[in-house]
């Protein structure tokens, strides 16, 4: 993100990023010596913010921020921080961000109870201060989450997705929780149930652009190798650019990229076959067609909301999503 796309985002909820610091820090607390020294790890690490930073401008386009939009902000950023821990559990992950997963650092057991304390404290925060209505915006996105992952690793054992069902996993598994960040923002609010509903279709228009993204990125030259990692493809994941490639290859082609894909996926060069195959087909060209009319469809939402500051900062996220670096 460039300094200046920054400033513009950040412009209008630069006192709430500064005060959400402290309260996110206090919701982690525990009178656990060992709690204490992994959630100060995760705090430590912690990357763009951008799901907060969607909560704090939704909630200044519907209204002013509140203790309530703050509390949304914890909330969301708690049970995201417990689901990045179980990912990297379920996916071996050693690294995230550049640093050690707690995982690596503190063994799966304790990974697995930390990303469990996490997900209490969101329910008990909301609970004590009776935010029902940001719970069941939030609690409905980890159900679609957890649905999400599940979907995609039973259809990556038969590879046999379909358009349809990409855009369901991508649905459940990214977009909803950006869909839960832009609905909360503006329940804290107290905005209307026709705003709220607006908010979180653009959150989720946004959230699978978001994820074409990244998908892309799986194709993009590395700088230090000059040439794509093809790493969703090693993970056997098929995304929307191989879907497409898939869709368009003949019978025999479509089952030499599926037997790579399922055989020989640690095969560098197999992986280019199929990466050279994807570019050759337009499936590239295809996945950034599509994700620029989700990010389009989001945009011509929030130009349906009041005009301010906030709305600017807003859609200038929403175009960051499709034109980051990483």
């Amino acid at each position: 993100m460039s300094e200046e796309s920054i400033k513009i985002i950040k412009a209008p909820i630069l006192e709430e990023i500064e005060a959400f610091e402290p309260k996110f820090r206090d919701s982690m607390k525990s009178d656990v010596a060992l709690l204490d020294k992994i959630t100060h790890y995760i705090i430590k690490r912690k990357g763009k913010q951008l799901r907060p930073i969607f909560v704090f401008l939704s909630a200044k386009i519907c209204g002013e921020t509140n203790e309530s939009t703050y509390r949304a902000a914890s909330l969301i950023e708690l049970l995201h921080t417990a689901t990045l821990v179980h990912d990297d559990i379920v996916d071996d992950s050693q690294e995230r961000r550049g640093y050690f997963s707690l995982n690596a650092l503190w063994k799966n057991k304790i990974a697995v109870l930390v990303g469990d304390f996490l997900l209490s404290k969101g329910l008990i925060f909301s609970m004590e201060n009776k935010d029902y209505h940001l719970l069941e915006i939030v609690t409905n996105a980890v159900r679609e989450m957890s649905e999400g992952e599940l979907l995609q690793i039973e259809k990556a054992r038969k590879l046999d997705i379909e358009e349809s069902i990409y855009f369901d996993i991508i649905r459940k598994k990214t977009a909803s929780l950006i869909a839960a960040c832009c609905a909360c923002g503006a329940a804290s609010t107290n905005a209307t149930k026709e705003t709220i509903e607006i908010m979180r279709e653009m959150g989720e228009l946004t959230g699978i652009a978001f994820q074409i993204r990244d998908d892309l990125f799986d194709y993009q030259l590395e700088e230090d190798i000059g040439k794509p990692t093809g790493i969703d493809i090693k993970e056997k994941k098929l995304t929307l650019p191989l879907i497409h490639a898939l869709q368009q290859a003949n019978n025999r082609d479509r089952k030499k990229i599926i037997n790579i894909i399922k055989n020989h996926n640690n095969n560098l060069e197999k992986v280019a076959e199929v990466i050279g195959y994807v570019m050759k087909s337009g499936g590239i060209e295809y996945a950034t067609k599509q994700m620029h009319e989700y990010k389009d469809r989001a945009l011509t939402l929030l130009q349906s909301l009041p005009e301010n500051p906030a709305r600017g900062a807003l859609q200038e996220l929403i175009t960051y999503t499709i034109e980051r670096k990483k």
